[in-house]
């Protein structure tokens, strides 16, 4: 039986390692639908599981988009601290 798509997504995001990012459609695309990018954003921003670095998952375009636990800024100073930007 094939995992539902939430857990599929916090799967592939919980693997991105530390330095490392990915964009919204890649965590789709590896989840198993390319073209759920907007449902992957949706799983981020309720993602309350301090085990799944969404802080790692960014926009197509290289802007950092939201973060649940403290917004942009923050999203912005863990990427850093780990030497992603």
């Amino acid at each position: 039986m094939r995992r539902p798509f939430r857990e599929r997504v916090l799967n592939v995001v919980r693997k991105i390692p530390k330095g490392g990012s990915m964009t919204y459609k890649q965590v789709a695309g590896k989840a198993g639908n390319s073209n759920a990018a907007r449902a992957v954003g949706g799983i981020m921003r309720t993602n309350r599981d301090p085990d799944i670095p969404c802080h790692r998952v960014i926009r197509s375009d290289g802007t950092l988009g939201g973060y649940n636990r403290g917004g942009a800024m923050r999203k912005r100073q863990l990427l850093s601290r780990e030497g992603a930007l």
